[in-house]
């Protein structure tokens, strides 16, 4: 007796929703502009909006959908950094994050908070250091700046919440470093530090205030 073998047809895929062969190009993609980006967020100091674009251009990938999140970058910056800058990346840190608490003391009046790859742990010695500062009126800062000597170059960038905010960028010398570092100081209102050394979704803290800082900078030295 024969027997025939039943041959069902593949299940389709439902509308809207990617092949499994798709998705696996997608992903791929993702992973190679990560870690394409997450070499020059380490070599050159640039953001991760610059650097996961440069990537997508550089592949030639498409649309948002080869784009990595966030939390990606992160995760691909700190493999770069294990491979590569292990050895030179944790003093060029610490050297950084010395230079943010001296000018944080320096500001104190306007509440600083430090964010970026200085905060996060993953800065180099081609990241800059950006704080954000609360007052009310942002011409203060600016004053402030200007009584102390300090010249600056503002602009304007997307604050805390989504607003336009003034953004002034000084260029530091650090002598640890023996290069100049940039430092951006992001003005905002003094209402918006509500909410903004609450944790993200993955419980991590976004933001620190001086004495974060100061107590890492204190547990690096006697590491």
């Amino acid at each position: 007796m024969k027997v025939h073998a039943l041959i069902l047809p593949a299940a389709p895929t439902p509308k809207g929703q990617p092949q499994q062969g798709t998705m696996a190009t997608m992903e791929s993609e993702k992973a190679e502009v990560a870690a394409l980006a997450a070499r020059w967020v380490v070599e050159e100091g640039l953001d991760f909006g610059a650097a996961k674009r440069r990537a997508l251009k550089l592949i030639g990938a498409q649309g948002r959908q080869a784009m990595p999140d966030n939390e990606a970058m992160e995760r691909a910056v700190e493999e770069y950094i294990a491979v590569f800058c292990a050895d030179t990346q944790p003093a060029e840190l610490r050297a950084l994050r010395t230079l943010a608490l001296i000018w944080m003391d320096r500001l104190a009046e306007f509440g600083p908070l430090i964010g970026g790859a200085v905060w996060r742990g993953t800065a180099t010695r081609h990241s800059d250091i950006y704080l954000q500062l609360f007052c009310e009126d942002p011409k203060v800062a600016e004053i402030r700046l200007i009584d102390q000597g300090v010249r600056f170059s503002p602009s304007q960038v997307t604050g805390l919440h989504g607003e336009r905010v003034d953004a002034l960028s000084v260029h530091l010398w650090s002598e640890e470093l023996q290069e100049h570092i940039g430092l951006h100081l992001l003005v905002n209102d003094r209402d918006a530090i509500r909410g903004a050394l609450q944790p993200d979704g993955a419980g991590r803290r976004l933001r620190g205030d001086r004495q974060s800082l100061r107590a890492l900078v204190h547990n690096s030295t006697h590491e």
